[in-house]
């Protein structure tokens, strides 16, 4: 899943909606663009930041970790993944269980959990929530196919599910069956596949899969982005560009939590005091506010005031005075007394694809450019400095790493060479001289890149590191984009010859990010790269319906070999998170593998003289 790049280890277009007085009236809704009003007395809030605004509260939109967060949290997904267990583990959620599935791997059935309800709205007759049924999942998913959406979402299953991508092409009419995609009665749903997908319980946990009452999406059509009508822990309350404030969900239903089954490892998370919410039923605060701030520092000051944010990343310009020690990490005795702290390697990495589609760097109907052109491609990545950029902005403790198979996932290969993440200025050099590149005839490479600070110091580094190797600096131009979403609406359109961005895994298998290299994913979709390598999508296509094998990790290690080899991106980098938050926030917090089921979670200290959770 798209998270921001570059950016500290922390890790969107907001669509400007005009809304119409009347039908807010009429509706008897509150303007969710209207800030929030002020707590009650003896309100209790959990303060949360993210670097970024959600573009959309739409599940179709829900492409990158800030709108899946929230998503998370308003809607209900079928699965989801236990709050405490690493490795990751998943759970049932939504769904009474796991799924029944037939031999041959193609039909599953899931149990739906009865008298769930979604929250009261104005959508429904006489402003009543009524029951989630399995009539609801697939009107949902059917939204992932409906071009009038724009989703983002379809493939994960595209041309999976029996008869979805006919429905698709047939006009998207929700009144039309389809074959693979059945109520059998109200809380039994049935799915069935064109071939084996072992990942398909794990696509049921991201906010694509979020269950949208088809009341909501007709009564407020493009503003269902901003009036998420969904079951979860947690209800809109507003949400602006600068702050999203959810409340409790008062008809959330009751479920206490069973440590064991989330995974609870005392030795490790006993400090948390996490051992407090056993036996009790989420969510446990009363209000969640997730401020939206893109600068690091500007976070910092209102997470260490004490009385603003309650959790934060640690910034890169804050390591020496916060930490006692990088390895193992510490922090000095001033702020372990007032914080709790977390450090570990993200399931995910950061990484720069080439955009295949630019002739002047990529596919070329004459074989000799094409040729040269990946010689262009390849200096420039001998080019690239990933020990300085690890010093740089990720406190040295990232992990660098050849290709787009992560350390994360099990088929993760510790011992491939690492010549491409190896700085050879020398030998960038000479594939230019060798293909005939010289500084006049260099293609402008145009980097988009959002607005701030940050941004501007990461693409001085890259334009220097370029011009060592005789890349002209006017020819590395920046783009600027106002924010995320802006510059995530240029990738999915193919218009920049660059897409740097971070992808957090949706689920612990390397063929979440190899199906990021693969050709049927194209813009708009999820292969930014427009790569199109009929090998590779042969072997992609092969390794998807197997399951978890030696062979097949074989297989997924000659696809990342192939993207190494043709140059197709620079990669990559796993960031070691430092997360820190306030003394009387009980949590584990984890923005990993679809980030947001831990908020449900959070609870606080009572504070002397206050009522109790």
């Amino acid at each position: 899943m798209d998270a921001h790049w570059p950016r500290p280890p922390a890790a969107t277009r907001r669509t400007v909606l005009v809304l119409c007085a009347a039908l807010l009236a009429a509706a008897g809704c509150t303007d969710p663009d209207r800030p929030a009003p002020a707590p009650k007395a003896g309100l209790r809030a959990f303060r949360y930041s993210m670097d970024q605004a959600p573009t959309s509260l739409d599940p179709t939109q829900a492409a990158n970790v800030y709108a899946n967060t929230v998503i998370l949290n308003v809607y209900d997904t079928l699965y989801a993944y236990q709050y405490l267990a690493r490795p990751y583990a998943l759970k049932p959620n939504l769904a009474a269980g796991f799924p029944d599935v037939s031999a041959d791997g193609l039909t599953y059935r899931i149990r739906l959990k009865p008298g769930v309800h979604f929250i009261d709205d104005p959508c429904f007759p006489g402003g009543r929530g009524r029951e989630v049924v399995a009539e609801d999942f697939v009107y949902s998913l059917k939204r992932q196919f409906d071009p009038a959406n724009q989703p983002q979402g379809a493939w994960f299953w595209s041309g999976r599910i029996a008869g979805l991508d006919e429905w698709k092409a047939a006009g998207a009419n929700y009144d039309q069956p389809v074959e693979g995609l059945r109520a059998l009665d109200r809380h039994t749903l049935e799915i069935r596949l064109t071939r084996p997908y072992p990942q398909l319980v794990d696509t049921l946990t991201s906010g694509y899969s979020a269950i949208v009452p088809r009341e909501a999406a007709e009564f407020y059509g493009p503003r269902l982005g901003v009036r998420p009508v969904g079951s979860g822990p947690f209800r809109l309350v507003s949400y602006d560009t600068s702050r999203v404030v959810l409340d409790r969900n008062p008809g959330f239903r009751q479920e206490p939590v069973d440590l064991a089954a989330e995974g609870f490892n005392p030795a490790t998370q006993a400090h948390t005091g996490v051992a407090a919410i056993a036996g009790r039923s989420p969510p446990f605060v009363d209000r969640l506010e997730i401020d939206f701030i893109p600068e690091a520092s500007a976070a910092w000051t209102s997470f260490t005031k004490g009385d603003e944010i309650q959790f934060t990343a640690l910034p890169v310009e804050q390591a020496d005075r916060v930490l006692a020690s990088r390895e193992p990490v510490a922090l000095l005795p001033e702020y372990a007394d007032r914080f709790h702290f977390a450090a570990g390697s993200e399931a995910g990495f950061v990484f720069t694809s080439f955009n295949m589609d630019f002739p002047e760097f990529g596919y070329h109907p004459d074989p000799e450019r094409q040729r040269r052109n990946r010689a262009l491609r390849c200096a420039i990545i001998k080019a690239y400095d990933w020990k300085a950029n690890n010093a740089s902005w990720y406190f040295g403790l990232a992990r660098v790493f050849p290709g787009i198979i992560v350390p994360a996932s099990p088929e993760f290969d510790p011992t491939l060479d690492a010549g491409s993440v190896t700085r050879d200025v020398e030998g960038a050099r000479r594939l230019l001289a060798d293909h005939g590149w010289t500084a006049e005839n260099l293609p402008v490479l145009t980097v988009g890149a959002t607005a701030g600070v940050t941004s501007r110091l990461y693409f001085e580094q890259f334009r220097a590191w370029l011009g060592e190797i005789g890349y002209p600096p006017e020819k590395i131009v920046r783009k600027t984009y106002a924010n995320f979403g802006n510059l995530s609406r240029a990738w999915k359109r193919s218009e920049l010859p660059l897409v740097s961005k971070g992808w957090g895994l949706d689920y612990p298998d390397a063929e979440n990010t190899l199906q990021l290299f693969y050709g049927p994913n194209s813009s708009p979709g999820s292969n930014d790269a427009n790569y199109r390598n009929p090998a590779y999508d042969a072997l992609y296509e092969q390794t998807s319906v197997m399951l978890p094998s030696p062979e097949r990790t074989a297989r997924y290690r000659q696809m990342n070999q192939m993207v190494i080899d043709d140059c197709v991106a620079i990669t990559g980098l796993s960031r070691t998170r430092i997360y820190l938050w306030h003394r009387d926030v009980i949590a584990v917090p984890d923005r990993e593998i679809v980030g947001g089921f831990w908020l449900k979670f959070v609870d606080l200290v009572p504070q002397a003289g206050a009522p109790g959770g």
